[in-house]
């Protein structure tokens, strides 16, 4: 069973070395190894594929049993990488991974180290709301005594203010919950005397 889903998981990753438009090296999981696999993957097109399979990627980090494969098989990277794509699939796959994925003491020390805070800072100006719930809750998942500083930067919670006055009433909630667990009552004052003198901000997701 185990050596199973292993396989399975390393037939998904097995040849995410391609080359893009640009001609760098980029990783996506395609031309999959498993007959079974890369028979499904074939009915979609080069870019549902890379959906398609991040997608799975994604569903297999709700298990805490399969975080040390997805460790070995750099999935974590995989799941950094695909943040800062055009592609908006791609980027709600890949958030949803990492939200999953750093529930884990190891795994949130990785992408803490790895840097990942700032691109995930990043999507929470997606106009994809599932991609801003998850951007929001790994913030949370992310903040550590050492990681606060970055975690809750004024920006971020700046963001928070804006989206905890949203009509979409998960979203207001959630960042209520930052607001109010996560961050100190100066920093929330600092926030909302610095946003009555500016229009600007990271705009609400599209409902």
């Amino acid at each position: 069973m185990e050596l199973g889903r292993l396989e399975y998981l390393q037939a998904l990753v097995t040849e995410f070395q391609v080359t893009d438009s640009t001609g760098n090296k980029r990783r996506c999981s395609l031309s999959l190894s498993v007959s079974s696999v890369s028979s499904h993957t074939r009915r979609f097109s080069f870019a549902e594929a890379k959906e398609q399979v991040l997608a799975n990627l994604a569903n297999f980090a709700y298990d805490p049993s399969n975080y040390e494969y997805l460790r070995q098989l750099q999935v974590l990277d995989l799941f950094l990488d695909m943040l800062t794509e055009d592609n908006e699939a791609l980027v709600e796959f890949a958030i949803g991974g990492l939200c999953n994925l750093c529930l884990d003491k190891i795994n949130k020390e990785y992408i803490l180290e790895a840097n990942g805070v700032e691109p995930i800072i990043n999507c929470l100006s997606s106009s994809n709301e599932e991609t801003v719930v998850s951007a929001v809750t790994t913030l949370m998942f992310l903040t550590t005594p050492q990681s606060r500083a970055q975690t809750t930067a004024l920006p971020v919670v700046e963001c928070m203010l804006r989206f905890s006055l949203s009509a979409n009433t998960r979203l207001s909630n959630l960042a209520s919950i930052f607001l109010q667990d996560y961050c100190s009552p100066p920093q929330v004052e600092e926030a909302r005397n610095l946003s009555k003198h500016t229009a600007v901000g990271i705009p609400l997701p599209k409902d």
